[in-house]
């Protein structure tokens, strides 16, 4: 596992390179075309996200290798906010915004492995995972 690399996310425009650096990468690890679209799907919400809530913050790409096993992982942080109820924030209808309240919960669900640490105030990060 590498340190990763970090992204700034402080417009709609890093929004979508993040999206396409994601896919880009997914590509070069060999996912399929169905693990690329959830963890750039996931990627998409996780990033507008950082950016409306948060008020901008950084994701940082990391390719995972575990023996036969290659994943990639994207935390994203922000020194936002914070969410007062990740519970309530993860549950599918939930939106604290103009949004349908399936970023989070659709996040997780497009995942093989998702996080979610927030303190008011302070900040939130989501990391999330997607193995090959």
């Amino acid at each position: 596992m590498s340190g990763g690399d970090l992204r700034e996310i402080r417009s709609s425009d890093d929004v979508v390179r993040v999206r396409q650096e994601v896919r880009a990468r997914a590509q070069a690890l060999g996912f399929s075309l169905v693990d690329q679209t959830k963890i750039v799907t996931a990627a998409s919400e996780l990033a507008r996200n950082t950016l409306d809530y948060g008020g901008g913050g950084t994701v940082r790409l990391i390719e995972l290798r575990n023996g036969a096993r290659t994943g990639l992982r994207l935390e994203f942080e922000d020194q936002g906010p914070g969410i007062p109820d990740t519970e309530q924030a993860l549950r599918d209808g939930f939106t604290s915004g103009r949004g349908l309240g399936l970023g989070l919960g659709g996040a997780r669900r497009l995942s093989n492995e998702f996080e979610l640490v927030s303190q008011l105030g302070q900040g939130t990060r989501v990391s999330i995972t997607r193995w090959k």
